[in-house]
């Protein structure tokens, strides 16, 4: 199929695909498994966070931009740049914390998906908020931000030997 002939809905499926990762590089669903529980809040030498920061993070940003996307009832409130971005706790509370806030990262990038594959979607077509953003644009961001991170959280395993 020729680029100009791909239609709205092959760029919806591209782009869902591109979210979900793993045809450049490994997913989310394997940089979080089998993460030991005793390594979750170890910052290795050298770097400035624990991998519970760099979910918290991932986390925090994906709902941030699904909110900014598809702001909840009372409009759109951005966070506090670096500040609300970061937990400065490098530890989770508990394993069940680190469960919910990869629930969570998976919750909020189903829902993400479901308003790039929603019928009559815009995706070209800037928001009434913010600077010019539109719904492919946040998308692509998705993609890039958790990429980055996701090699951070595999670098991170293999410095602490728990990468296979």
């Amino acid at each position: 199929m020729k680029t100009q002939d791909a239609g709205p809905d092959e760029l919806r499926k591209q782009l869902v695909a591109l979210l979900d990762g793993g045809q450049a590089h490994a997913t989310f669903e394997q940089a979080v498994a089998d993460f030991p529980v005793e390594l979750r809040g170890v910052a290795p030498e050298g770097l400035p966070y624990s991998a519970w920061q760099l979910l918290e993070h991932m986390r925090i940003t994906l709902l941030d931009i699904l909110n900014f996307s598809a702001p909840p009832t009372g409009g759109y409130h951005g966070l506090k740049w670096p500040d609300a971005y970061w937990p400065k706790e490098a530890v989770p509370a508990s394993a069940e914390a680190w469960e919910r806030s990869v629930a969570s990262v998976r919750s909020d990038l189903e829902k993400f998906k479901k308003l790039i594959l929603k019928p009559g979607a815009d995706l070209e077509k800037a928001f009434l908020w913010g600077n010019g953003q539109n719904l492919l644009r946040e998308a692509l961001l998705i993609a890039d931000h958790q990429a980055y991170h996701l090699g951070e959280l595999i670098v991170l395993r293999r410095l602490l030997g728990a990468w296979k």
